[in-house]
């Protein structure tokens, strides 16, 4: 009876990690199968048969293959990106703060982003994606900095005085944004383009303007995994098992500014994927983090580039852009999950 009631728990582990695995499996083949759809549909719609010729053969003549090549393949890899990113940084949110409803608009990120770029187009004249996506970053980050040193007690930080910080940051920066915009209406001509959030219109020199810092933020994310699920266990219980709590909170901080920032620099804020995706991933794997994470990095691109493909097709041949369709999408699913069901444990 021993032996019995030992060896159960782990075949149950083993099981667990073996139906979590396939899960991920499963996840990132439709997400696969999204990305050729994504290329395939639009205005002009290509056939999935012409489409994988044009990808596998390198085919280099032709309208399909300008359409595909130098409009449809960027999207859709900005939209992988942006959407993985959004994804672990909502997640990090969620573990560092303990906030079930975290997101990037918590560390100022979102507000950040956006008040730089309204500096460089008010004050720089800069119209152009490539132009204003660094400014875009910096403000992201250097708003982030400030929320985490305000939150900052001492040598700790609290995940309530981080909220607190956020809210007060927020606030400051988006009275600027709303009177420059008031003064300068060509500025909020171009700016409003940016602030529903799109994938259209960006080009493959955005994708890789980003990578860097996108790929950064995951590996430091994946790092934390660990040492966040003995957090979640309380500071002490942390502290207990070895863990920096200080360490732990600034590495969270530096990857959800690279993550964040970056997305949010490339496509403008995009609302609701950092804050549901996060919980459908607990509600699949429990609050591990070391499966919400890469849960959260497959599903929130399929909800990123699914709302993408349905914003091209509702109005057609006009198009929606994805953050109007993110958040008709993504209000329904986290009002359900808050009220079939508890928000799994953080």
């Amino acid at each position: 009876m021993v032996q019995g009631a030992a060896v159960l728990p782990v075949d149950t582990r083993r099981r667990g990690r073996v139906s979590r695995s396939g899960g991920l499996l499963v996840a990132f083949v439709a997400l696969l199968v999204l990305c050729l759809v994504s290329v395939s549909v639009g205005s002009r719609g290509i056939p999935l048969g012409v489409v994988w010729d044009v990808l596998t053969r390198h085919l280099t003549q032709g309208d399909e293959v300008s359409i595909i090549w130098d409009r449809r393949v960027p999207r859709t890899l900005i939209g992988l990106l942006v959407g993985a990113a959004l994804g672990v940084a909502g997640a990090l949110m969620q573990s560092l703060t303990r906030n079930p409803l975290a997101d990037p608009s918590l560390l100022g990120v979102d507000i950040g982003a956006s008040t730089a770029v309204v500096t460089s187009i008010a004050f720089f004249g800069i119209t152009t994606v490539g132009g204003y996506i660094w400014f875009a970053f910096a403000g992201a980050a250097v708003a982030a900095v400030v929320v985490y040193l305000l939150g900052s007690t001492g040598r700790t930080v609290t995940p309530e005085r981080m909220v607190l910080a956020g809210a007060a940051v927020s606030a400051s920066l988006g009275a600027f944004v709303a009177a420059t915009l008031v003064l300068d209406p060509a500025a909020f001509q171009q700016f409003r383009f940016w602030q529903i959030g799109s994938l259209d219109g960006r080009d493959i020199g955005v994708f890789w303007q980003i990578l860097p810092f996108v790929l950064v933020g995951l590996v430091v994310a994946v790092l934390l995994a660990s040492p966040l699920n003995a957090l979640a266990l309380g500071d002490d219980a942390g502290h207990a098992l070895g863990v920096d709590i200080g360490l732990v909170r600034i590495g969270c901080a530096v990857a959800i500014t690279l993550l964040c920032g970056a997305s949010t620099a490339a496509v403008g804020p995009i609302a609701f994927v950092g804050l549901t995706v996060p919980h459908i991933a607990r509600a699949i794997t429990g609050p591990d983090q070391r499966w919400v994470l890469p849960y959260s990095a497959v599903l929130a691109p399929i909800l990123l580039l699914g709302a993408d493909v349905v914003g091209r097709l509702i109005i057609s041949p006009r198009e929606m852009e994805v953050g109007i369709i993110t958040a008709f999408v993504g209000a329904p699913v986290f009002i359900a999950l808050c009220r079939r069901r508890k928000l799994a444990h953080l």
